[in-house]
């Protein structure tokens, strides 16, 4: 019980001092430092021994969510962390900028399900988006399940839902907290009714209906958690419920017990003849199905027919015509192609390419729509276009003019002749458009537009300029910059990248992002640095595992670029990232904390040594290696920010202002790994004469690792980052 009573006597300390100690805001020539980082225990005695490596961890005792210690540690931080920011004068007003500019109407495509048109929207300010239903798209909408209900704070969530073929029924997934976790329920569509089951355990579902209409298979656990949980999730199962029926009474289908590690995606094919299944391992797949029409009722397993055993490449249905059944894949095309099976002579051999792979841009996904067609949306330098192709023949038919953006949102249906889609860009919050096939020389016209409440705004007013620069090895690398039109000066910068599990980083509209634009007159830099997607495999692989530096290198290489180019200083350079991107930021500040002029680090994995022991980490495996793999080990003990934090011995070595944020219910990528990296980083800069700037930590309650936040708890936590920034680059500003 000693160290409770230091920690508590420390925590004491930091109250009574925080007010000599936490000087912002006044003189801001410095930010004051002298913080009284809470004196967290250090157990030396927890030494590993791993490939030959003597590896201490002394801080493993955070790993628990649940012990007194750690709900100390973390109440000392916040208090740390919240005096910091509440102390300065603009936190006040920076929440208010924010709250205005995110306050306008915002509207996302419309799907036709059965009678109705669904859509979802928001006014403004609401926690949680809110599904409408339509009779036509003339009709006033009206209310259909809106999430704001769930809770008085906005901190449950829909996070998933399906229709029944007909329409009438709709099964939906809450979470509590942030979690991912869900509870399904299921709804009456015409009465608006629920019905009495509610369904658990369940975690990265898919959620797909027979097309009978009596139920639906998803995905479930032997065992439940609510998010604050470190417990390993495996041996995910596929269950097949019948509407009305208690939980106990659902039907296990399929199971792979020799992979406990994968997940299992599940669909039902267009036709409702075909259940897919495909195990899942980061970006690869195996391929199996099943017919339904043969196996008949469902009372258990279900025999699958293996197609593709080999996790080398993905597969994804997008629809069939009879049994020639359409995939998307990059399997002998690195840039993806779309390829069709034959479910009844199903080997390789007798696969057919409809859409050849493009040797420069990357097909990112396929959409069968108006009997024959199939429109494709490619990554063309990430940017994003869309084409038509004919479903018959993989003929180009037409392409859609689209201005520099992303297609945030897309609905069209093979019975139907309409399609929406939603384009946005980093100055223009979504603007959805309608084109019906049955008028082919027409254009696509304006559906909804979503239009900012911001007095004097005028995207002409700022520019985006797209470069590519060169990396430490010479690889061009691609880089948004938006900024005003303004008279040069030496602007802040936000520097932003993500950079792993084939995810790109394209120009999509967030609030933030434009404040500190707007607000702050600063540079946002958005740097596609390898490891997403932006060019297809080959750039995924270039920044995965024993290539991960390549991803440090780029996003380093960026902030040189912008300093050598003039756009601003590096004490002016603010860089920021999350979950992937926060293990960028980890590292970065690590290998070189001259370049940057504050960092924030936002639910980063950040302890690689063991990220595959929490929750869903042993799936990452795919994309950093395996720790218990001496090859893989080495390559990570070599980046990983809690390994490598240092002890500054000059100016130049300090660390640049830090802040660390996670969510206590965030079960993606747990909060161990922010709480063990700050715990590691105060102790090697406390009480060092070079260490002149902040290391901060900020745990939010009742929040997970993004999915769901609640509006008003965004807010929050943007005005933390966001002060934070003003405060560590000295940003001027008259707002």
């Amino acid at each position: 019980m000693k160290h409770f009573t230091l920690l508590a006597l420390c925590l004491i300390t930091v109250l009574a001092e925080k007010v000599n100690t936490l000087s912002v805001g006044k003189n801001r020539n410095l930010i004051e430092t002298s913080i009284k980082y809470p004196d967290a225990r250090r157990d030396e005695s927890i030494v590993e021994d791993l490939h030959g490596t003597k590896v201490a961890d002394p801080y493993r005792w955070l790993e628990d969510p649940f012990s007194e210690e750690t709900k100390q540690f973390v109440n000392a931080e916040n208090e740390i962390s919240q005096s910091f920011l509440n102390n300065s004068d603009k936190w006040k007003k920076i929440n208010t900028n924010l709250t205005t500019l995110w306050n306008y109407p915002k509207y996302f495509v419309p799907t036709r399900h059965g009678k109705y048109y669904f859509s979802f929207r928001n006014t403004g300010l609401q926690n949680q988006n809110v599904l409408y239903k339509q009779n036509s798209l003339d009709d006033e909408p009206t209310v259909f399940l809106d999430p704001n209900a769930f809770s008085s704070d906005g901190t449950i969530s829909l996070q998933q839902h399906a229709f029944s073929k007909d329409g009438n029924l709709l099964a939906y997934g809450v979470s509590e907290s942030g979690s991912d976790w869900i509870k399904i329920k299921i709804r009456n569509v015409q009465t608006g009714e629920d019905y009495s089951e509610l369904l658990e355990r369940v975690k990265f579902t898919s959620l797909e209906w027979t097309h009978d209409n009596k139920g639906f298979f998803y995905n479930r656990y032997d065992q439940n958690g609510d998010g604050s949980e470190t417990d390993t999730n495996k041996n995910q199962k596929l269950y097949y419920h019948r509407v009305v029926d208690v939980q106990g009474e659902d039907v296990l289908v399929v199971e792979f017990t020799e992979n406990p590690d994968r997940l299992i995606i599940a669909t039902v094919s267009s036709c409702g003849k075909y259940l897919i299944v495909m195990q899942n391992y980061g970006n690869q797949n195996s391929l199996h199905f099943a017919d339904l029409e043969k196996t008949g009722p469902i009372v258990g397993k279900i025999l699958l027919t293996s197609i593709v055993t080999k996790l080398e490449a993905s597969y994804e249905y997008i629809t069939n015509t009879g049994s020639k059944v359409v995939f998307r894949t990059n399997i002998k095309a690195p840039n993806y192609r779309i390829v069709v099976i034959d479910f009844n002579h199903y080997t390789e051999d007798n696969w057919t390419t409809l859409v050849e792979e493009d040797s420069r841009d990357v097909l990112q996904w396929a959409k069968h729509v108006d009997k024959d067609k199939l429109v494709i949306s490619y990554l063309q330098d990430v940017k994003d276009t869309l084409q038509v192709h004919s479903l018959e023949t993989g003929k180009l038919l037409r392409k859609f003019s689209l201005e520099i953006g992303t297609v945030v949102g897309f609905s069209g249906n093979k019975k139907y002749s309409e399609v929406f889609y939603q384009l946005e860009s980093f100055l223009m919050p979504g603007t959805i458009y309608r084109y019906d096939f049955s008028n082919p020389d027409a254009e696509p016209t304006v559906f909804i537009e979503n239009k900012l409440n911001l007095n004097g705004f005028d995207k002409k007013n700022f520019k985006v300029e797209q470069v590519f620069y060169p990396s430490h090895d010479g690889t061009k690398i691609p880089m948004f910059i938006v900024q005003k039109k303004t008279a040069s000066k030496t602007k802040p910068v936000l520097l932003y990248a993500y950079g792993g599990f084939h995810i790109s980083i394209q120009p999509e509209f967030k609030v933030p992002f434009l404040f500190f634009v707007n607000a702050f007159d600063g540079i946002l830099a958005v740097a596609n640095i390898r490891g997403g997607s932006e060019y297809g495999q080959k750039w995924h692989d270039a920044g995965r595992l024993l290539n991960k530096q390549n991803v440090f290198d780029d996003f380093q290489a960026a902030a040189e670029y912008l300093v050598a180019q003039k756009y601003t200083i590096n004490k002016k350079i603010g860089i920021y990232g999350r979950s992937n991107g926060g293990l960028l930021i980890g590292a970065c500040i690590n290998q070189r904390p001259d370049l940057f002029g504050a960092a924030v680090a936002q639910v980063g994995v950040m302890d690689m040594l063991r990220f595959h022991k929490f929750t869903i980490g042993h799936t990452w495996i795919s994309d950093y290696g395996n720790p218990d793999e001496k090859v893989h080990f080495d390559n990570l003990y070599k980046f990983s920010p809690l390994h490598n934090v240092h002890v500054p011995n000059s100016s130049v070595s300090q660390y640049p202002p830090t802040i660390i944020l996670t969510g206590d219910h965030d079960d993606r990528v747990s909060p161990l790994h922010s709480l063990k990296l700050t715990a590691t980083l105060q102790y090697a800069v406390k009480n060092n004469k070079f260490q002149n700037n902040p290391i901060l930590l900020r745990v939010y309650s009742k929040a997970g690792h993004g999915s769901g936040k609640p509006i008003a708890k965004r807010i929050e936590e943007e005005t933390d980052i966001y002060t934070f920034l003003y405060e560590s680059l000295q940003i001027e500003t008259n707002f």
